[in-house]
């Protein structure tokens, strides 16, 4: 079956598959052991640590869980999805036509994720989740003057003050808080709706990426990441908070701009600009998208979306701002709310580099194995984008310089020390753009590889309780 092409003349050149021979699979396997190794002495440092002394504040470092091995109501059908995808993703991802596979591997995360919560049960899995006394449905009530809320909210984020936010009502901009205050007001109150609205918004960022990738890098590429995209091992943590919310949202705007550079769409472009805005009122760390959005212009060799982009996204911090709410007097003070709490106990010598451990899990042994894969491909693909008189890059240098900003704005909020632990719920903006590394595996070793990262979402999540 003939599948969609674009004439469009930014878009790469495609090339041929990467060599499926056993010298070319044994350095994949060499990082797969390399990120394992890393959770292997991360969890026994942790444990040691821990136990001796109780400063890392996590009960099964390096993840925020507690042991709990158990089975649910979900089990069966993890089982299902994991074995079907493993077992007829790669197939359908090659044939399917491109509108029809975004809308199945959408429909598959969608799957999985739920699946994976309801190992838990509905209400300890997915209702109860954003109403425990760290979240946001805890303080509905005191948003029903909106304006006078966001005037007063810098007054309650420290603790010491009467009425201090909750951790993560205090831990991110106002906008996350508002998402579910309107949620309430339309009649989708309550924790249920709630957690269904970040798992289908979570889940829409495989769609999202897809987009992106196939504007930036090619089909090809495209449909090689669809079925790890539909199996991510983060989806363990996107029914679990509001990240994946965060998530999603923050990989549109990151596919609506690749959209605007290739197709040169002024309504892209500002779309692209607002969500970015609004991702930066969800959390105080997502500024660094800006990375992965800044490449995509150096991909396409374009500047012409820059302005509608800019003027769309200021939007939003204006409105803020004249609402009562500045950002950047509320960050110093979410800084000291951080180290009045575990972020003051927990040793940055630990999860400096513990956080890349937890985020091996929540991205896979695949997706080490394919960065090491973009890594090697990096110096090439970073000289070509820099020259002077620079071709468009092909399609994996593309890939490659979309996913090494993804790799760098995770770093830099790893070396902030405003990360120290739970980076396997909190970093999932930043993994939907490393898993499309798995494109550049060999094309004969998918499914295993795909088994490897069901594998690991399916043992954590039935052998520790990942809840706040």
């Amino acid at each position: 079956m003939k599948t969609e092409e674009r004439s469009d003349s930014s878009r790469p050149a495609e090339e041929p598959a990467a060599p499926a021979g056993r010298a070319g699979h044994r350095p994949d396997l060499v990082a797969a052991g390399v990120g394992a190794l890393l959770v292997a002495v991360a969890c026994g440092v942790g444990w040691a640590w821990q136990r001796s002394n109780g400063e890392l504040q996590a009960q099964w470092p390096p993840l925020l869980a507690s042991w709990n091995p158990h089975v649910g109501p979900g089990t069966p059908a993890a089982l299902t999805v994991a074995a079907a995808v493993v077992a007829y993703g790669p197939a359908l991802a090659d044939r399917l036509p491109w509108r029809r596979l975004l809308l199945t591997a959408w429909a598959t995360a969608l799957a999985w994720i739920f699946s994976l919560a309801l190992i838990e049960g509905w209400y300890r899995g997915i209702a109860r989740r954003l109403t425990t006394k760290h979240e946001y449905l805890r303080v509905i009530d005191r948003f029903d003057d909106i304006p006078a809320a966001l005037r007063g909210f810098t007054d309650h984020i420290v603790v010491g003050p009467p009425g201090n936010w909750p951790a993560h009502v205090a831990g991110h901009p106002p906008g996350a808080t508002l998402t579910f205050v309107w949620l309430d007001r339309i009649g989708l109150g309550g924790g249920a709706w709630a957690g269904v609205f970040c798992i289908v918004l979570g889940a829409s960022g495989v769609a999202a990426v897809l987009i992106a990738v196939r504007a930036l890098a090619g089909e090809r590429l495209a449909r090689r990441a669809a079925p790890f995209l539909a199996l991510a091992p983060f989806a363990v943590w996107t029914g679990t908070s509001a990240d994946g919310y965060f998530a999603g949202v923050a990989s549109w705007s990151i596919a609506l701009l690749a959209l605007a550079a290739t197709r040169r769409s002024l309504l892209a472009a500002c779309a692209s600009g607002l969500l970015f805005g609004w991702t930066c009122y969800l959390s105080y760390g997502l500024p660094l998208i800006a990375l992965p959005l800044a490449t995509v212009l150096l991909i396409t060799h374009t500047t012409r979306p820059v302005l509608p982009f800019l003027t769309a996204a200021l939007t939003v911090p204006l409105a803020f701002t004249l609402t009562g709410f500045a950002w950047w007097e509320a960050y110093p003070l979410l800084v000291e709310r951080y180290y009045q709490g575990a972020g003051g106990v927990r040793p940055y010598a630990y999860w400096v580099w513990g956080n890349l451990a937890a985020a091996t899990l929540a991205v896979g042994l695949a997706t080490a194995a394919g960065l090491r894969r973009a890594l090697a491909a990096t110096p090439s693909a970073a000289l070509g984008a820099l020259h002077p008189r620079r071709p468009a890059p092909t399609a994996e240098a593309a890939l490659t310089l979309l996913v090494l900003a993804a790799l760098l704005a995770l770093l830099a909020a790893d070396l902030s020390g405003m990360s120290k632990a739970e980076t396997e719920r909190i970093w999932q903006p930043f993994y939907f753009w490393l898993l499309p590394a798995t494109a550049l595996l060999p094309v004969r070793g998918r499914r295993g590889w795909l088994g490897a990262q069901a594998g690991v979402a399916l043992l954590v999540n039935h052998l520790v309780w990942t809840g706040w």
